[in-house]
């Protein structure tokens, strides 16, 4: 049987944390996941305009196969100083690999774009990330907030409020079971609701009624699959991050990435455009075994990509409208 986690958020993945930092004058914020220890990764970057840190590291050919954290950062590149500021806070608790006496932690990272949502953005010389990153790795927990945190708190999604959304599913595999969970700070350019509708293109996966329940009508008819790509564009992004403690070699946490890219796909339309950076990474805390490794694996990555699609429904739904952007339940009058 495939169950809920007991808090829906990816830290049911035994091990794994979540911290935010965010600064509501500037309208932007970091999310860092961090395992308690180092974790297996990999990363698929499907979107056409990426902006990412140590992402070439976690391919399947590369020495390096595990990461002491995963950082997602708002402030386009200016977000890619977070991961510096996780880093030297990972460095003073002596957590990173050991050589020659220096600490290096492994920290890739992926930012979104949200320089034009109205914050305060003239920060000249001092840039705020680096501080927010230090911020978000000291926030570490099992609990953490949705919607306007994080990585989430300035973005946008198709127009309407975007936010950081968690989801989570428990499974029985043979005699393990298996947790895995996923994190989505949502700033796409693509709709996540069904074209003169309130109804989430990922409606189909919703557990209970994590976000509003809506549903189709016989009267919705067919639906006009036209998009107005408004100008400009190039200001978008969704990032993942999924975590499991399956057992996993870094090749099948890329296969898990891989499949987890159809979770943006049931959630997001259009999704992987020329103007976005979507990425998804995977941690594998390695505690369970699978019963198979390739049916088995399979399985996972199902279910990876469905909560994929339930995060970032969930992040849209727990936003708050800013700065002008109307967050969905007010849009739909579900409060």
């Amino acid at each position: 049987m495939i169950r809920v986690g007991s808090k829906n958020l990816i830290t049911d993945v035994p091990g794994i944390k979540v911290g935010n930092s965010d600064d509501s004058e500037l309208r932007s914020g970091v999310t860092v996941i961090k395992p308690d220890e180092p974790a297996i990764a990999s990363v698929d970057v499907r979107g056409g305009g990426p902006g990412t840190r140590e992402t070439d590291a976690l391919n399947p050919d590369c020495l390096v196969d595990v990461v002491h954290a995963v950082t997602l950062s708002g402030g386009s590149a200016y977000g890619l100083n977070a991961a510096g500021g996780v880093m030297s806070c990972l460095a003073e608790r002596k957590i990173g690999f050991e050589l020659g006496g220096a600490i290096i932690p492994v920290v890739p990272s992926a930012i979104l774009f949200d320089l034009l949502n109205g914050g305060k953005k003239d920060w000249g010389k001092d840039q705020p990330y680096t501080r927010l990153g230090m911020e978000a790795a000291e926030a570490c927990d099992t609990e953490f907030k949705l919607g306007n945190s994080g990585a989430g708190f300035g973005a946008v999604a198709g127009g309407m409020k975007g936010g950081l959304g968690s989801a989570s599913f428990v499974y029985s595999d043979g005699e393990s079971e298996i947790t895995i969970g996923a994190i989505a700070a949502v700033n796409s350019m693509g709709s996540v609701t069904m074209p003169e509708s309130g109804v989430l293109w990922a409606y189909p996966f919703e557990r209970g009624r994590e976000f509003g329940g809506l549903r189709p009508t016989p009267s919705t008819g067919d639906l006009d699959l036209d998009y107005s790509f408004g100008l400009p564009v190039g200001k978008n992004t969704t990032l993942v991050t999924v975590a499991t403690d399956a057992r996993l070699s870094k090749p099948q946490a890329r296969r898990i990435a891989i499949m987890a890219q159809d979770g943006l796909a049931r959630a997001i339309r259009p999704i992987h455009s020329p103007f976005d950076g979507d990425s998804v990474f995977v941690l594998s805390t390695g505690k369970q075994e699978l019963s198979d490794p390739d049916a088995g694996l399979a399985r996972l990555g199902m279910l990876a990509a469905d909560c994929v699609a339930r995060a970032i429904a969930r992040g849209v739904y727990e936003a708050e409208s800013l700065g002008g952007f109307e967050s969905y339940r007010e849009r739909f009058n579900l409060y």
